[in-house]
This record gives structure tokens, C-alpha cells and sequence, in this order.
């Protein structure tokens, strides 16, 4: 498993770089058999957010750190550098440009896109 990692360099560039998740066979939910899962990350709060088809917004920083789950549509989004990513579903995309220039997106599906946001702080 992995997901795409949208981050900020000291000068404020944002660039991509993908992630692997490392996960371990573990006793999640006794007394059902182990299953292979991740180390849990600390999570502040969950929110659901709807783009809808044809959206298309302005070059922005993310407010704070952040995972998206695509759950329906896709979006593109591109980095400060240049360098896109398709994000569809089932796709997980971490935000972590806070600062620079930030990142812009836009509604790519016919669809609206549909996500789960998991904000970190």
C-alpha cells in the first residue's frame, strides 16, 4: 500500500513523493485472527467534502495536515513545481504544504468528487 505525499521544500516549492505503508501482522480486533495493519496515527478530527463537477479553484497552501480518501470522482491536482497527480478513487493523498505556494486543484470526473478528510492537527 501507499499514498501520495504532497509536501513543502524550505523555499516553499511544493513537490510529490510517494509513501509506502508498512504494515504488520497484528491482533486488531480479539478474538478475531490478526490481520496485517499499519502504526496508528494521531487523527484531531474527520470531515466528508464534496467538489462538485466542473470545480476549479485558485493555487493554495493546505490549512493544515491532512489525508484525503477518495471515496467518488477525481480530481487533478499540481504541485507549485509543476508535477501533477491524478487523484480518483480509493486514491489517499496526505497534504503537508502548509507554507509557499501551495498546490492548485480541479474536478476532472463528470461527476462531483467525494472524499473523507482526516485532519492530523
Amino acid at each position: 500500500m501507499h499514498y501520495a505525499k504532497l509536501y513543502a521544500d524550505d523555499a516553499g516549492e511544493s513537490h510529490w513523493r510517494d509513501i509506502d505503508i508498512t504494515l504488520a501482522p497484528r491482533s486488531f480486533a480479539p478474538p478475531a485472527q490478526g490481520i496485517e495493519v499499519s502504526d496508528p496515527e494521531p487523527a484531531r478530527q474527520m470531515m466528508f467534502l464534496r467538489l462538485r463537477a466542473g470545480w476549479n479553484e485558485p493555487i493554495h497552501p493546505t490549512p493544515v495536515r491532512q489525508k484525503l480518501i477518495c471515496l467518488a470522482g477525481s480530481i487533478k491536482v499540481t504541485a507549485s513545481d509543476g508535477a501533477t497527480r491524478e487523484i480518483a478513487q480509493g486514491d489517499v493523498w496526505h497534504m503537508e504544504d502548509k507554507r509557499g505556494k501551495g498546490h492548485h486543484t480541479m474536478v476532472t470526473s463528470d461527476v462531483d468528487f467525494e472524499a473523507v478528510i482526516i485532519q492530523h492537527e
